[in-house]
């Protein structure tokens, strides 16, 4: 009886362990006879065939399940729960485990989930250590900006962010740029957005520099403070003779302070400020520095917001500025009274050679004040462009005097006025008589045939004309055939754009008649046409076997296929004397035939002549 009695009890304090799979009553009474005395097997209590499975629960979760099916008794007894409390009675064993061995149970899942959670801990402590977080500003508290600063030492031009990484190519790219101005003549950092403290950096570079000859800092979001790093600098440095800061915000302000370092500069002779948000107040800070320096020679205040103010200050320097050669004002808002202002210094000066008006809506009155003052002006203007400025046929009427006056005039701009047929027409008897300009741009005037065949006209008697520009105009195949048939054996014109003329296949018949015989065509632009394959043909028959003087040739957006591309290789292939080094065909309708048939073509010509063809497609 004591026997069995201690194996009864240790049969119930095994039998109580947890366990994840919980064996059927025969292993488990195998199992734990095995740690007491060898013993007699005892029959146990037969337990019902559904409770003698495998379960992945816990006993009392497998308790409360078995409970699920048994109706009508009290939460925790089941069907198998009845016998095992009935069968400890009976030997006088406790109903319910003791609690030490239940939390001796709970142990294993308690200990290892602690333990992971002390060791995620440790790691998260670990990687704060490393990642700085947001720094507080020591007077108000407040998270600092996390936007890039640099350092004004040498070498340490830090980021502020978190990225470590970010850091140190920003400290290389200064250091890089610190290394170029002290050891190259013409540096380009345009667009490398270092901002105006990297401009504090780099500007310590340019003192006491006899290297560096030609700078661009454009597009590098400077503003009116980051100037302020050429004060000491600039007036120091003698071998700097170019500074561009176009595409920088610098507005009025940085006018004003870069203009005020510059009247003491010595060495910069070009000055490049486009779209640099300059108004008249900025513009009068320019002209005031104008009538003190004495070396700088070229001015580019484009796409800026000066208007008529600022157009009378710069006349005012004009009068008393004797280096000026180029002045470029593109794309202000002058107007009329501006080009009336500007008219008052052009007159009194003598020094200023180039004139660069475009697109500041003067009109034919404006105009008409602007070109009565050059026709009086005792320099020699060489390059004026006044084009997109609302001119039309009554405006052009006082060009063509101008253009007869003129002794010096070598390039002219109309381009994207609106000076129609009757324009083109005064323009063009105009040019008979001048015996100067040497290029002509009348593109985007509107001009039809009837204004094309009076400048093919001129070209029959002038001799000087060697680029003419007539893009964007609606000339059509009768206009291109007239232009045509006098340059076969008249003229020397060496570059002809009509890109968007509307010449379709007949036109390209008679320019291709026209390559026959011209010799002195060099550069051909027929961009956007609407020659197809039918006047690729025509172009690649001439240019097979005849035409030895044209060196590059505009064919892009006229939807050639493979057919005229094929023709084309074949003219490049035949034509040992051709001259052509450049092709465009870009944006066109041809697949891979056309595409390896211009490669062949021109791996053809290098292996046979030793030249090389640029072909793009």
């Amino acid at each position: 009886m004591e026997s069995s009695l201690l194996l009864s009890s240790s049969s119930s304090r095994l039998f109580l362990k947890p366990s994840l799979l919980a064996p059927s009553s025969s292993i488990a009474h195998r199992r734990y006879a095995s740690f007491g005395p060898k013993l007699p097997p005892r029959r146990l209590i037969s337990v019902a065939p559904r409770a003698r499975r495998w379960s992945v629960a816990p006993r009392a979760a497998s308790e409360v399940f078995d409970g699920i099916h048994s109706q009508g008794k009290p939460p925790g007894v089941g069907r198998g729960g009845a016998r095992r409390r009935a069968y400890r009675e009976a030997k006088g064993e406790p109903s319910a485990p003791p609690i030490g061995a239940a939390a001796r149970g709970l142990t294993r899942y308690v200990v290892p989930a602690g333990a992971l959670l002390a060791l995620s801990f440790v790691i998260w402590k670990v990687v704060q250590h490393f990642v700085p977080g947001k720094r507080k500003d020591r007077v108000s508290g407040e998270p600092a900006s996390s936007g890039a600063m640099w350092s004004f030492a040498a070498g340490s031009n830090l980021s502020t962010s978190t990225s470590f990484k970010a850091e140190k190519e920003s400290k290389k790219n200064l250091n890089k740029f610190y290394k170029e101005l002290r050891t190259l003549k013409t540096v380009n950092m345009a667009g490398r957005q270092f901002g105006d403290e990297g401009l504090f950096f780099l500007a310590e570079s340019l003192a006491y520099n006899k290297i560096a000859e030609e700078v661009d800092f454009s597009g590098n979001a400077i503003t009116a403070v980051g100037i302020e790093a050429f004060d000491g600098i600039l007036q120091i440095n003698t071998a700097l003779k170019s500074l561009n800061l176009s595409g920088n915000d610098i507005g009025d302000e940085g006018a004003k302070c870069l203009s005020g370092i510059l009247v003491e500069n010595v060495g910069i002779q070009k000055l490049l400020l486009n779209s640099t948000n300059i108004g008249d107040e900025g513009a009068k800070a320019i002209s005031d520095m104008l009538k003190k320096n004495k070396t700088i020679r070229f001015v580019q205040l484009s796409n800026n917001t000066i208007e008529y103010s600022g157009f009378a200050s710069i006349a005012d320097a004009l009068l008393e500025n004797n280096t000026l050669r180029s002045l470029y004002l593109n794309g202000n808002y002058g107007g009329p009274l501006g080009a009336s202002s500007l008219a008052k210094g052009v007159i009194g000066n003598k020094s200023l050679r180039e004139l660069h008006l475009h697109g500041n809506g003067f009109g034919n009155e404006g105009l008409r004040v602007l070109m009565s003052a050059l026709s009086a002006h005792k320099g020699k203007i060489t390059a004026l462009d006044i084009g997109n400025n609302n001119i039309t046929s009554e405006g052009s009427h006082y060009v063509a005097e101008f253009i007869k006056m003129t002794k010096s005039l070598r390039w002219l701009s109309l381009y994207m006025d609106d000076v129609g047929d009757e324009g083109a027409e005064k323009v063009a008897d105009a040019l008979k008589q001048n015996k100067t300009i040497s290029t002509m741009d009348f593109g985007g005037n509107n001009i039809h045939s009837r204004g094309v065949t009076a400048i093919a006209e001129t070209l029959k008697e002038n001799a000087v004309l060697t680029t003419l520009e007539l893009s964007y105009n609606p000339i059509g195949p009768e206009g291109v055939k007239a232009l045509c048939d006098v340059l076969k054996f008249n003229g020397k014109i060496q570059t002809l754009k009509l890109g968007w003329c509307q010449i379709g296949v007949s036109g390209a018949e008679s320019i291709a008649d026209c390559l026959k015989y011209n010799t002195t065509l060099s550069t051909l632009d027929l961009r956007a046409n609407g020659l197809g394959d039918d006047g690729a043909i025509c172009l690649a028959r001439s240019l097979k076997i005849i035409n030895e003087c044209l060196k590059s040739l505009d064919l892009c957006f006229n939807e050639i296929r493979d057919d005229g591309a094929f023709a084309l290789a074949q003219a490049l292939k035949a034509n040992e004397d051709l001259t052509v080094t450049s092709l465009n065909l870009s944006n066109n309708f041809f697949g891979k035939f056309g595409q390896v048939a211009l490669t062949e073509a021109r791996d053809h010509v290098y292996e046979m002549t030793g030249k090389e063809i640029d072909i793009y497609f």
